[in-house]
């Protein structure tokens, strides 16, 4: 095993006490090939790039996806110990929630099913594709030298398909039954401390908020135009018998509010989609939110109309009924991140790239190259005390922010010099390498992928 920068030491050392020692030996190595290759992301280019394309015994790297004893909810635990201090006093506690689905085909692939692929549909042209459905969370959280918070992941969970639970005899779970345990797993690692959970439309669901109030947590997601809305019950009479109401009247859909709201309804700025600020007209309430066979749960929703009428009218709720309606808004834009971590980890990362078959393999590799995006971006934030990190740019593209590109190659740069030339004498500008080293960068310059 190489060695490694002291900052990026501190950055795995938490990590050890899953593995046992052997396994942890190969664990570092997985680790820093994963980061320093390009392309796919298997086992065997891996190894290539860390100098082990004749290593006979290969297998047990492969082992360590397929068959070693460690615990990948534990790896969750620890990886969002590591994250939380990155965020400012300031900033609350704030993940977001989204499944994304992995293209992998194949009589192997159990877990498999056919879903709509919101990476390559539109509004108008629907695309389905077979692979592996993951639900992930992110913690949401500003870094130096970007001016958007980043969405780091920390749990990954597979839900496998309805049809491949029917043929393995066990209960299917949707993507809200599986959120659901995770919000209670997290709500345990941090204490049951108050953290915010923010997702899109598919997290809306009444069973979703009474779970995350039961565990101090306020959800925010979007709220369809023509949601069941009640008001209060009222009061019931002192001796009236009878099982009492759960929920008051009906109230109008926000469907039937758009026109009032947008002629009336409060002008204000708010943060918006691609880091710019919006002018809309904000119209809320307080009321019951209703399902049938729920239990009412009170939300707080908005209303948010562009009074150029250039977007669509949306709308948004939390489970916490004293936040401003701006900063409701607000919290629901910050959802996008996590768009951008999962485009950003398919295209650097190699994520839709691995290709193991075993079950245990799969259910570990992917929630793997997601924490891995989360460990680079905390390793670069420890080696900025050392090197200043900055955007990439040339002469004919001049960037602002810092995106995970720049971070992934100045960790990777930060691996490379230490892996080899750490040792080496610097003398008449000359860089002494052993025939091993060199060999190993001429295996990387020359292919064609």
């Amino acid at each position: 095993m190489p060695s490694l920068p002291e900052a990026i030491i501190a950055v795995w050392l938490p990590f050890a006490s899953l593995f046992s020692r052997p396994v942890w030996r190969h664990v570092q190595v997985l680790l820093v090939g994963a980061v320093l290759c390009h392309g796919p992301r298997t086992i065997t280019a891996v190894l290539r790039v860390m100098g082990l394309g004749r290593e006979k015994r290969f297998a047990k790297y492969h082992r360590v996806l397929s068959r070693a004893r460690w615990s990948g909810l534990q790896g969750a635990k620890l990886l969002l110990g590591v994250l939380v201090p990155l965020r400012p006093s300031s900033w609350p506690l704030m993940v977001g929630i989204d499944d994304t689905i992995e293209r992998r085909n194949g009589r192997k692939i159990t877990a498999k099913g056919c879903d709509r692929d919101a990476v390559r549909s539109t509004e108008k042209h629907v695309v389905t594709c077979f692979g592996l459905q993951w639900v992930s969370m992110l913690l949401l959280v500003p870094l130096p030298g970007s001016q958007r918070p980043w969405a780091l992941p920390f749990l990954t969970v597979l839900a496998p398909a309805e049809q491949a639970n029917r043929q393995a005899g066990k209960r299917h779970k949707t993507t809200v039954d599986w959120t659901r345990q995770m919000v209670q797993a997290v709500s345990r690692w941090l204490r049951e401390r108050p953290w915010v959970l923010v997702g899109d439309g598919g997290y809306a669901c009444v069973r979703l908020a009474w779970a995350c109030l039961e565990h101090h947590v306020t959800l925010v997601t979007r709220l369809r135009l023509d949601a069941r809305l009640s008001a209060f019950p009222a009061p019931v009479p002192p001796g009236k018998r009878g099982p009492k109401p759960k929920k008051g009247q009906r109230l109008p859909t926000l469907t039937s509010l758009v026109e009032e709201t947008k002629q009336s309804g409060h002008e204000g700025e708010v943060p918006w989609y691609g880091g710019e600020r919006k002018c809309v007209r904000l119209r809320s309430g307080v009321c019951l939110w209703h399902t049938p066979g729920e239990q009412p749960v009170p939300i707080h929703w908005v209303l948010v109309v562009d009074p150029d009428g250039r977007l669509r009218p949306e709308a948004c709720f939390s489970t916490h009924l004293d936040l401003a309606p701006a900063k409701i808004v607000e919290w629901f834009v910050l959802r996008w991140n996590v768009e951008v971590t999962f485009e950003e980890g398919r295209r650097h990362l190699g994520v839709e790239t691995q290709r193991q078959w075993s079950v245990q393999a799969i259910a570990r590799s992917t929630p793997a190259l997601f924490g891995l995006f989360s460990l680079v971006c905390v390793m670069a934030y420890r080696l900025t005390t050392v090197r200043a990190l900055g955007p990439r740019s040339t002469a004919w593209y001049l960037k602002e922010d810092v995106t995970f590109s720049d971070v992934l190659a100045f960790v990777r740069r930060a691996l490379w010099a230490e892996k080899y030339f750490n040792k080496s004498t610097f003398r008449d500008e000359q860089v002494i390498l052993n025939v091993s080293d060199w060999e190993v960068l001429l295996d990387q310059l020359a292919p064609t992928v």
